[in-house]
């Protein structure tokens, strides 16, 4: 038990060098804290995900709410506004051509059914927002191409998660209503943003009060957690509530709440010393999960992870040409528009489905899950390397090329300053 209390310390320590040389040499930490829980756990078996228990599930959500939740405090909604026809033609257009790659490579090198292959490619169509945002806030992107990125990763999350529960019906049951399937992921975008919105006006309305209490700084912390779980419950997407309520608290000014003198005198809004809390609440949670999440990497036979990496360079290939159509403005500059290319990896919610399949008994269960879990892990290094790489003048040269961008000065690299989601 002490040895294991020291390792939980020391951890801390290491992902604060880590964050260090992140910013000052493009390495990412999220990257080192992977390979770390891979060295642990696969390679030399010290531990495993059985030795978490239902703890190691719980950490990996009680993460992806917390940074969801914290990124929104960072949003502003002028720039929300403008950039959701972005964000949409970006999203949907990565989500539907990763699923037919990755779809297509698994039907034909891996030997997949129809439907067990477009599982997989469903399981794979989003980028993770475990990855993306603190990868985002620590590269310092414009608010606009910071923003499309957050709200990508949240809105594909829910789009695989839909689609995937949608294919298991078809599996178990034969059939599914395609306008009940598209309501479903309507409703879990804009009931769950609802349920967010007002949450978040409530919570101003009496936070005040709350504060009036001892020991209170994390009791919005404990809030989300709620909204989040009931929006579950409802059927509807946490994530995306979670992601709403931050907005709604930093933004509250947006929707004339302070026009409203019964209203206005009521709110307290949060202040720097809560805002620091959750930024201290993300670097911890996510040391853990990233670690949890390479112990939790189960590698499988040698052909899956050829057929992984080539569903991982195929479609960041794709995506750099979706990015440089949707990115065609001259308002986006070639290392937002480049490292916006680059962020693609897979995570949480893809590992998480990726069990299902086997769990409902679909053939090729095993498959779909060993396939997952080498892409996350591939996609999440190769976005690392790109990022690490980009600085060079070589690399900008290919990527102001490609990108029809124009060099310009040399990539800037992350300071220490605070980033800014």
């Amino acid at each position: 038990m002490s040895t294991t209390i020291l390792v939980i310390g020391l951890m801390v320590f290491f992902a604060h060098f880590l964050s260090l040389q992140f910013r000052r040499t493009n390495i990412p930490d999220v990257l080192v804290l992977m390979l770390l829980g891979i060295l642990l756990g696969p390679l030399l078996g010290i531990v495993s995900p059985d030795d978490f228990g239902k703890i190691g599930s719980l950490l990996a959500t009680i993460a992806l709410v917390v940074i969801l939740f914290e990124s929104g405090t960072s949003l502003d909604l002028n720039v929300l506004g403008k950039s959701l026809g972005t964000t949409g033609l970006l999203a949907i257009g990565c989500f539907i051509l990763t699923t037919l790659i990755v779809t297509f490579v698994g039907w034909s090198t891996l030997g997949l059914d129809t439907l067990p292959a477009i599982m997989l490619g469903v399981t794979l169509g989003g980028t993770s927002s475990a990855v993306v945002i603190p990868m985002v806030n620590a590269l310092r992107l414009s608010e606009k191409p910071s923003t499309v990125l957050v709200l990508e990763s949240a809105l594909t999350d829910v789009l695989c998660i839909v689609g995937v529960f949608a294919l298991l019906q078809i599996a178990t049951q034969g059939e599914v209503a395609a306008g009940k399937l598209i309501g479903g992921v309507l409703a879990a975008l804009v009931f769950a943003a609802v349920i967010g919105v007002l949450g978040g006006i409530g919570w101003l309305l009496v936070l005040g009060k709350v504060r009036d209490f001892p020991n209170t700084i994390s009791s919005t912390l404990a809030y989300v957690f709620i909204v989040y779980g009931a929006t579950e419950g409802l059927g509807f997407s946490g994530a995306i509530a979670a992601l709403a309520l931050g907005i709604t608290l930093t933004n509250f000014e947006k929707f004339g709440l302070h026009h409203i003198p019964s209203l206005d005198r009521n709110i307290v809004p949060l202040n720097e010393v809560d805002i620091t809390f959750y930024r201290e609440a993300v670097f911890l949670l996510k040391t853990y999960f990233f670690v949890y999440l390479g112990i939790s990497i189960h590698f499988g036979a040698p052909q899956f992870a050829l057929a992984a990496l080539a569903m991982v360079l195929l479609v960041y290939a794709t995506r750099l040409g979706l990015t440089r159509f949707v990115f065609r403005d001259a308002e986006f500059g070639l290392r937002d528009t480049a490292i916006t290319s680059m962020l693609a990896p897979k995570g949480l919610a893809a590992a998480v489905l990726a069990a299902l399949p086997l769990q409902y008994g679909i053939a090729g269960g095993d498959v779909i899950r060993d396939v997952t879990y080498m892409v996350v892990l591939i996609s999440i290094l190769l976005s690392a390397i790109m990022v690490m790489t980009f600085p060079l003048p070589g690399m900008q040269k290919i990527y102001a090329r490609t990108l029809g961008k124009s060099a310009g000065a040399p990539a800037p690299v992350a300071t220490d300053t605070e980033p800014h989601a």
